[in-house]
């Protein structure tokens, strides 16, 4: 029987990627262990993994709610795991125009400029 945790590891290395998770899982040390710990079990393990909606679905709700809030690093890290989770260039791009209109402009004025950044850079490492 898997746990949490292992659901949500297997879930994080699909969406994220193994070399971004072993970097991570690399960097954590006792001070931060518990917090990897917790959103590996539940935003992984609990939220991602469910079968409810699709990956690709998911990608899109996860990088609106990101963009709105500012969250601009997660944002760049969620614009490359679009390439694990289905969702494309342009269903980012319905996202972030859902963003204008419900969070502002500006919020998502500066989330396009980090996806076109952020494809750019995937493009370029093809």
């Amino acid at each position: 029987m898997t746990t949490r945790y292992d659901d949500g590891m297997a879930t994080r290395r699909r969406v994220l990627g193994d070399a971004h998770v072993d970097r991570a899982e690399a960097a954590k040390d006792d001070f931060d262990t518990p917090f990897q710990r917790l959103i590996t079990e539940s935003a992984w393990g609990s939220v991602w993994a469910r079968d409810t909606i699709s990956p690709r679905e998911r990608s899109m709700l996860t990088i609106a709610l990101l963009a709105g809030l500012g969250n601009d690093h997660e944002l760049a890290m969620h614009i490359r795991a679009t390439a694990n989770t289905g969702a494309t260039p342009e269903d980012v791009l319905e996202a972030l125009l859902h963003v204008a209109i419900y969070a502002g402009v500006p919020r998502a004025n500066h989330a396009i400029r980090i996806a076109k950044e952020t494809f750019a850079e995937m493009e370029a490492q093809r």
